[in-house]
């Protein structure tokens, strides 16, 4: 057998772009956990190929499968299925990601090595060098099949184009592009055009335009860590759409302010670089994610109470002092940032947006009492679909008939729905604020 040593170069990357496939679409776990642990050992380099290849692989899944499944006799199963996916890394490759065609084959052919497969190395470089001959003819095939060739599982296509007739098009292309990185400056420590002055100075090139005074959107992605301050606090990583939280939140001065289902923390650091005395307590179920919380905030030198709380029983946590503002950045279906984590669509079940839709139904109506009459909370989501958003806040505003919707959107509406790509290049996400009456 082929050494490792003697293993082309990209074996390694290639294999654990296959095992992180394989762990999401038949074991059920995210990217965000599979990826760090299955490529720990890996260079920087390689660490980013796999990274590369499992994203891509996750937005062209439908039509890598139709291309892998025209050149087997039979699915592979038991034991060979993780050379499925192996099988879907090469196809990528030479369909989508304009790879050397014999270095594309070549190092998937060893990863086979990786994965203790090398029986099968003679299938592998068969079915892969036949998609490489017939690829024309792949991609003419696949576009006779629509219902393939946006690469969306068909539940979550029927959703878009119900909610979004004359846009699911645009959301289906903009869904399987790269999400650009977006910024957020600390206004705490830096201006934003001083701050892209900085970038220019280290090189990393800038896109000029944007909303907000706090955002800044990269030309390019780059390491965290080549960012100038980043380390010191001066700067976080945040989309454009994400961003307009806090803004929408606008807290005064040491106003008492609850950030709910707030891990990783973004937008709670954000409340508070844009209001220093305010008094934030940021709550999530999850604990394990609320150490993502303290990190921040200690990054970003914020101070916030951080508590470990279910939304939907605050008589387990809160004190009886009412808030002036709630932000719920409710749990949702996260349909807006797939271009971020297509995962979700291979994740996400269409029973989970009638759960979810009740969830956020419940931990809205805990919520509201205690909001101050006069008070605000602003809901938000990363969702695209109405059963989440629209329609939530309408049933809400039925239920409660002190809660006022008040303007979000720039033209003056009551409701903001951003789709992913479409205003700013941001995410798809979705805002309401709504006042208690007093």
């Amino acid at each position: 057998m082929m050494s490792q040593q003697s293993l082309r170069p990209g074996a390694a990357s290639r294999a654990v772009a296959a095992q992180a496939i394989f762990q999401v679409v038949e074991q059920g776990r995210s990217l965000s956990q599979a990826l760090p642990a299955l490529s720990s050992q890996l260079t920087a380099r390689d660490r980013g190929m796999a990274q590369a290849l499992a994203y891509g692989v996750l937005r062209y899944l439908p039509q890598l499968n139709f291309m892998v499944g025209s050149q087997l006799a039979k699915p592979l199963k038991g034991e060979l299925k993780p050379l499925h996916s192996l099988l879907l890394v090469g196809a990528y490759q030479l369909a989508y990601m304009g790879s050397a065609e014999h270095a594309a084959v070549s190092a998937t052919v060893d990863a086979a090595l990786v994965l203790k497969r090398a029986k099968q190395k003679g299938l592998v470089n068969g079915v892969l060098r036949t998609i490489q001959r017939q690829l024309p003819q792949l991609l003419k095939q696949l576009e006779q099949k629509p219902a393939l060739a946006h690469g969306h599982p068909r539940w979550l296509a029927e959703r878009i184009e119900k909610a979004y007739p004359n846009q699911a098009a645009r959301i289906f292309t903009a869904n399987n592009e790269q999400a650009p990185m977006w910024l957020r400056i600390n206004a705490q420590k830096t201006s934003r055009s001083d701050y892209i002055q900085l970038l220019k100075a280290a090189d990393i090139a800038v896109i000029e335009d944007a909303p907000l005074a706090t955002a800044i959107c990269l030309a390019e992605p780059v390491d965290v860590y080549t960012l100038p301050y980043f380390s010191d606090g001066w700067v976080s990583v945040q989309d454009i759409a994400a961003q307009h939280a806090a803004w929408l939140v606008d807290a005064q001065a040491k106003e008492n302010i609850l950030d709910c289902c707030a891990a990783p923390g973004g937008k709670t650091a954000h409340i508070l670089e844009q209001q220093p005395s305010a008094n934030v307590l940021a709550i999530d179920a999850d604990a394990k994610r609320l150490e993502r919380v303290h990190e921040n905030l200690a990054r970003l030198r914020l101070n916030a109470q951080v508590k470990t709380a279910d939304a939907t029983t605050p008589n387990d946590w809160w004190d009886g002092e009412l808030f002036d503002r709630i932000l719920l950045d409710a749990p949702c279906s996260a349909t807006g940032v797939i271009r971020r984590h297509p995962d979700i669509k291979w994740l996400r079940r269409n029973d989970d947006i009638r759960e979810l839709a009740e969830l956020q139904a419940r931990i809205l109506d805990a919520l509201w009492p205690t909001l101050k009459p006069g008070g605000t909370l602003v809901y938000a989501t990363c969702s695209i679909l109405p059963e989440e958003n629209s329609q939530q806040i309408e049933a809400f505003k039925q239920r409660h008939g002190d809660a006022i919707a008040v303007a979000t959107g720039p033209q003056g509406s009551v409701e903001w729905q951003w789709l992913p790509g479409n205003e700013h290049n941001g995410d798809g996400f979705y805002f309401a604020k709504l006042e208690k009456r007093t």
